[in-house]
């Protein structure tokens, strides 16, 4: 067991660990926001024949050559063709038919004229404007060729891929599997929601700030019930919690008080420990163990304090594992807007708001850093990154962020 890690070691030790999804085929509808495991080509041709893009005149462009309000040209209307029919006649010169929006074109037709520029009477149309071959005519294959890339392996699937593989009447798609993450809070002093606090007690934040954050992420939370700070209890509620999921998140319980009993736990059920406590803070007495096989995540108790490590030891962890290469850490520069005089004796990840302003990007640190102080979290979309040693930042001095 290593402690005191940089945030650069427990990062790779985690990831290092740890294997992507296996790819899995669901139906159409449950494949929305999942990563396509595979390149997918298309079967046919969208549209899939010549349709007219409105309710209008199949008819012959040369048909119509000098037409105009002095000289019309009048058509025979030999069919009407509606979407979903086929078309039964050949067009000739002099003919027209009557066609609906999506409808397969005649042959013998080569545009389409819009009903609105037409005057009609039985079995015959007038026109007066000549059209050009092509004119309002959809063809074959216009949107998507038969055989061409649809949608490449890795993509996140959203509406519009969804609708992509619908329009080639995919009805199941291979995805990658999404982990399932299990979040375990441990603590006496915990209460749930909608129950009255007794004194020395506190509600179950961490479970809903965590869970949440994890749906944000695109992965699907197994809240839990939290565990007491018993030993046997809480090894019981691990153990019952790792069978049932490939990552497991606890809350609490991994700092040096008589009740932290993580590492006493994680040591009893024979897991293997990667590190305790990371050389930063907030976050110092973070714990992370492999225990049958699965990584486990022990972060502190503190709100704000376990929001922040979430951000950067469970995010490359939950970016390799599910595919989504989208919500890894992004980290960057940025100009410090204010100031920030205070020193750093250790590495310090800061509360901050990223602000864009004349093509460059300047962050703003909170005014409450305490580890236990949630309420600055939420108007925070960045940390920035302070090296042990330093004296101060000075407005316009450049510093590093992680982006959230």
């Amino acid at each position: 067991m290593k402690t005191k890690v940089t945030l650069e070691e427990a990062q790779e030790m985690l990831t290092s660990r740890v294997s992507p999804s296996p790819d899995e085929t669901v139906p159409l509808l449950l494949a929305h926001q999942r990563i396509l495991a595979q390149d997918i080509y298309a079967p046919i041709d969208q549209p899939p024949f010549d349709r007219s893009p409105l309710d209008g005149y199949a008819l012959r462009a040369a048909d119509t050559r000098g037409a105009e309000a002095a000289n019309p040209v009048h058509l025979e209307v030999i069919e009407e063709v509606c979407a979903g029919s086929c078309p039964q006649r050949e067009l000739s010169a002099g003919t027209a038919c009557r066609i609906m929006t999506g409808a397969p074109i005649p042959k013998g037709a080569d545009c389409i004229i819009r009903q609105e520029d037409t005057c009609e009477s039985e079995n015959r149309v007038t026109i007066i404007q000549q059209l050009s071959p092509g004119e309002n005519y959809c063809f074959k294959g216009e949107d998507i060729k038969k055989g061409s890339l649809l949608l490449k392996e890795g993509a996140l699937l959203n509406y519009v891929g969804i609708g992509i593989l619908a329009s080639m009447g995919f009805r199941e798609v291979p995805v990658y599997r999404l982990p399932k993450i299990a979040v375990l809070s441990t603590g006496d002093e915990l209460t749930d929601i909608g129950s009255a606090l007794s004194p020395g007690k506190i509600y179950n934040s961490n479970l809903y700030t965590i869970g949440l954050r994890l749906k944000e992420l695109g992965m699907e939370p197994l809240l839990l019930d939290s565990a007491p700070d018993e030993l046997d209890q809480l090894c019981e509620a691990i153990s019952a919690a790792i069978r049932n999921c490939d990552i497991l998140i606890t809350l609490g319980g991994v700092s040096v008080g008589k009740k932290d009993l993580l590492k006493d736990a994680m040591k009893a059920l024979g897991a293997e420990i990667l590190f305790w406590r990371i050389n930063m803070k907030p976050g110092t007495p973070a714990l992370c163990s492999i225990l049958e096989g699965k990584p486990v995540i022990s972060l502190s108790g503190n709100p704000a304090a376990a929001a922040i490590t979430f951000e950067l030891l469970t995010r490359p962890v939950l970016s390799l594992v599910s595919h989504r290469k989208d919500i890894d850490l992004q980290k960057t520069e940025a100009l410090m807007e204010t100031p920030y005089p205070k020193e750093s004796s250790k590495r310090r990840m800061l509360r901050g708001k990223l602000i864009q302003q004349d093509c460059r990007e300047f962050v703003e640190p909170g005014s409450k850093h305490s580890p236990g102080v949630l309420s600055s979290f939420s108007d925070c979309n960045c940390l920035i990154d302070i090296p042990a040693g330093t004296l101060g930042l000075e407005k316009g001095q450049k510093v590093t962020i992680f982006k959230l």
